[in-house]
């Protein structure tokens, strides 16, 4: 039983981050469709709203409550005092609260982008999208390592990786600016 629930937990957490990447990239697009004139701007939105509600509600809620399931069935299965000595899952548990939080954010998202463009820029949501790679990060090395890790070395290394993706998204904005300058 143990291993059936570990599969499923293994299959509800990848889809449920591949659920949100995507939902975020639509995010990307959904907000920069808004620059566009009428009649293409009013069949993009609609195009994403759809595929936006789609995606929360047959992908990622799913996943979500497929991964919190296992993960706690897993929990019971071991018993409470192997919880109590697993201070990794502890810190796992409140950086998958932290996904979850992230999760429902995106529902709020999803609503305001339905009526206006949301406070986020393109570049934000690009940048927001990369937040569950963060997490994700942390989330894998707690569970490799358990209580082994080293959180010193692996918080520099979580920093110096946010870091990178910052350069990278930056890089990237600035290169598309200078494409769209040159073309204008």
């Amino acid at each position: 039983m143990y291993l059936l629930l570990k599969a499923l937990h293994i299959f509800g957490f990848v889809a449920w981050f591949a659920g949100l990447f995507f939902l975020v990239r639509l995010f990307v697009y959904h907000t920069e469709a808004f620059a566009f004139d009428d009649p293409k701007r009013s069949i993009l939105r609609k195009e994403y709203e759809q595929i936006e509600q789609r995606v929360y509600k047959i992908i990622c809620n799913p996943a979500m409550m497929l991964t919190w399931l296992c993960g706690l069935g897993m929990i019971a299965y071991n018993g409470l005092e192997w919880f109590k000595l697993s201070y990794w899952l502890h810190f796992k548990l409140v950086l998958v609260i932290g996904l979850t939080v992230y999760h429902l954010y995106c529902k709020k998202l999803i609503r305001q982008l339905q009526s206006a463009p949301t406070i986020f820029s393109s570049f934000q949501f690009r940048l927001w999208n990369e937040l569950p790679s963060i997490l994700l990060l942390c989330i894998v090395l707690l569970a490799v390592y358990k209580n082994s890790l080293d959180f010193l070395k692996a918080g520099g290394g979580v920093i110096l990786f946010a870091v990178v993706i910052f350069a990278l998204a930056k890089a990237y904005k600035n290169r598309r600016l200078k494409t769209e300058n040159s073309a204008s």
